[in-house]
């Protein structure tokens, strides 16, 4: 009796093995690939719902949330890696909410027509080169110019150094103010433990001017605590709540606040006064670190007065970056 040889199974085809939809054949986009595309897209559009209980989570999101745009090229990396179009799909979701959330900041908002410029600069109080970062920012072009993070012998020598460009200055602790305008009413704010914030009267010559410099508690994260910010924030709602009271309409805020305007923690400040940057710069203005800077935490705020340039300066001795804008007042 003869027997036929068994016959071998037939071995799929390569796009055998890719799921296809029944109706056009063509691969769906692999699971991880649109999960990840639904939660970058989830994170950007509810962000204000991450909680801040723990870890100051929500805070730390808001801080670098426009980074949650380099879920896009990497998405898209991983889509080209598994030659598949199909898996590219999803990525459009995050991509389009990512442009509508941000896209506009690309655009380079400046406008001529500004009376008044304004800069500030944390300078470090462990700044190698005072007297050039001095030279520097006299050299800015700026009518009211703020300092952050003074401290030791280095104040003298912001003093000395920008006296010829600057006839007016108030120093409070780790935070002074210069002006080609006459200064009056200067006094601390009481926002920390120790002097880090004033409040004083630039007298222009289109009328009085309420200026605040500011440098709120820097931040912290460890994998234990998270994103610790707890001194900051209470700092901020003194800030505010100092803000809030100014009876000048016309009110500059300017400082190393430590967040960025997307920082929940910073709404206090952020709801009654609008940023130069965000009206009327061009791109993020990033301002820190200065080697590199991802966020921009340094900030010109204002009130009563109508913003039309904001830009950076080149770098000093500082970590940070300056940063100037110019408003009409």
């Amino acid at each position: 009796m003869t027997h036929s040889p068994a016959t071998a199974p037939a071995r799929p085809e390569p796009d055998a093995v890719r799921p296809r939809t029944e109706a056009t054949g063509v691969r769906r986009p692999p699971p991880v690939l649109g999960s990840l595309a639904i939660l970058a897209t989830l994170v950007m559009l509810g962000h204000a719902l991450v909680p801040n209980r723990v870890g100051r989570l929500g805070s730390l999101v808001e801080t670098f949330l426009p980074w949650t745009g380099l879920a896009v090229p990497l998405l898209l990396l991983c889509a080209l890696a598994r030659r598949s179009r199909a898996a590219a799909v999803p990525v459009l979701l995050p991509a389009v909410v990512w442009c509508s959330l941000f896209g506009g900041t690309l655009v380079d908002r400046r406008e001529d027509g500004g009376n008044l410029t304004v800069v500030t600069h944390n300078v470090n109080e462990h700044n190698p080169r005072p007297v050039r970062t001095a030279r520097a920012l006299a050299g800015s072009g700026a009518d009211v110019l703020a300092l952050e993070e003074l401290g030791g012998p280095s104040t003298a020598t912001y003093e000395r150094t920008l006296a010829d460009t600057y006839r007016y200055h108030s120093v409070h602790g780790t935070v002074g103010l210069w002006s080609r305008y006459p200064v009056a009413d200067a006094r601390t704010v009481d926002i920390a433990p120790w002097p880090r914030a004033l409040r004083a009267t630039v007298r222009t010559p289109e009328g009085p001017v309420a200026v605040f410099v500011a440098h709120l508690m820097s931040v912290r994260f460890t994998a234990g605590s998270g994103f610790a910010s707890a001194a900051r924030d209470a700092a901020a709602r003194r800030l505010a709540a100092a803000v809030r009271a100014e009876l000048l309409p016309r009110t500059i805020l300017v400082g190393d606040l430590n967040g960025t305007t997307d920082d929940r923690a910073l709404s206090g400040l952020t709801s009654r006064l609008r940023s130069v940057q965000d009206e009327s710069g061009a791109g993020f203005g990033a301002s820190w670190p200065a080697s590199f800077p991802v966020a921009r935490i340094d900030h010109i705020l204002v009130r009563g007065v109508e913003p039309r340039s904001a830009w950076t300066l080149p770098a000093t001795g500082s970590d940070h970056l300056p940063v100037a804008a110019s408003v009409r007042v």
